[in-house]
């Protein structure tokens, strides 16, 4: 058994602008919390004359692996004969020759162009095409095809629509679980600008794992996500626990926060939503247009956090350089119907 994804990208290798017109807010501009970090002279959109920033050398701990192997060449050759793309590609992931070669990967719904303007995010931002109604069906369709155990999926934020995309979520987890029963689903998912009604709307589809990512530290949401805020992000991940699907959530570190805050944020995340697993995983900018690298996290604080996190109550903490929010996923899912 293989566990890949799908997605709907169309065209991973675009190099058209990444904030062309940014639509919900540009990630240059002062936000609500004053001065968090002073942007002045760094690049986070294109204008034409723009300062540009030199890209930082990697330590010697940050060291992707090469895709090659079996595992990856069977899941590439699926993807070829399915016409199939990854959020893997989409967004740069450092870690998919491991993932790839294990069988893992993450599909990304909803279409290729997200509403939102974050400030790490390789995803570009604009308007997007209408949503494929017949996308649900698609997944499903392929997973079953490619008799997967396990699938990833997430989407890029889709402010335009009324419901932020929840009734094409709830679909595509329903098709999945009608069409490929043996396969187990994780959905990442935006917070749907705080609608309590749309996060149930996906909720009632029931997937096995339900992921919201925090991203950063309170102090940086300004900055790092302009057109989303720390507060609406841990009311998502207390009603996912609440609804007793399994929680979890994402942060990157090295963009500008302190040790002393995310260890302050593991508690506050166990304390008030009881999430199960965190991935916690180091920051690289995807390009000269992104926020800076703040700092490279040697992977000794990584071991930290994880020790940290596991002594508050996290079921599972995945804590290294190369961690990203889909890493170790099918284990991860197994650890949870193991103690059921």
């Amino acid at each position: 058994m293989q566990t890949v994804t799908h997605s709907s990208l169309s065209n991973c290798n675009s190099h058209s602008p990444r904030h062309p017109t940014p639509p919900g807010g540009d990630t240059s501009r002062r936000t609500r919390s004053s001065a968090i970090l002073d942007l002045s002279g760094q690049v986070l959109n294109n204008e034409p004359n723009a300062q540009t920033l030199i890209m930082q050398r990697k330590p010697s701990w940050i060291r992707a692996q090469i895709p090659n192997g079996d595992g990856y060449r069977t899941i590439r050759k699926n993807m070829e004969e399915h016409g199939l793309n990854t959020v893997c590609q989409e967004a740069s992931c450092p870690n998919i020759g491991d993932c790839w070669s294990r069988g893992t990967a993450t599909i990304m719904i909803l279409g290729d162009t997200c509403t939102r303007s974050c400030g790490f995010c390789n995803v570009r931002t604009g308007k997007p095409a209408p949503p494929d109604y017949d996308e649900p069906l698609n997944v499903g369709k392929s997973v079953s095809l490619m008799g997967l155990r396990h699938i990833v999926i997430t989407c890029v934020d889709r402010d335009d629509l009324p419901d932020g995309g929840a009734s094409i979520w709830s679909e595509t987890i329903r098709q999945v679980h009608s069409l490929a029963p043996n396969t187990s689903v994780e959905a990442l998912i935006g917070d749907f600008q705080g609608s309590r009604d749309d996060l149930f709307t996906v909720i009632h589809s029931k997937p096995e794992i339900l992921a919201h990512n925090l991203e950063t530290v309170p102090r940086m949401h300004g900055t790092v996500r302009p057109q989303a805020t720390y507060e609406r992000s841990m009311e998502v991940l207390k009603r996912i626990q609440s609804s007793g699907i399994v929680s979890k959530t994402g942060i990157m570190v090295g963009i500008g926060e302190t040790d002393e805050e995310i260890l302050t944020m593991l508690e506050d995340i166990r304390e008030k939503a009881k999430t199960e697993i965190i991935t916690i995983g180091q920051y690289l900018q995807p390009s000269r247009n992104h926020l800076p690298i703040d700092r490279w996290v040697h992977p000794d604080q990584f071991a930290m956090y994880k020790e940290k996190g596991l002594a508050l109550g996290f079921r599972v903490v995945e804590s290294g350089p190369l961690v990203r929010s889909s890493f170790h996923a099918e284990e991860q899912v197994r650890t949870f119907e193991s103690s059921t």
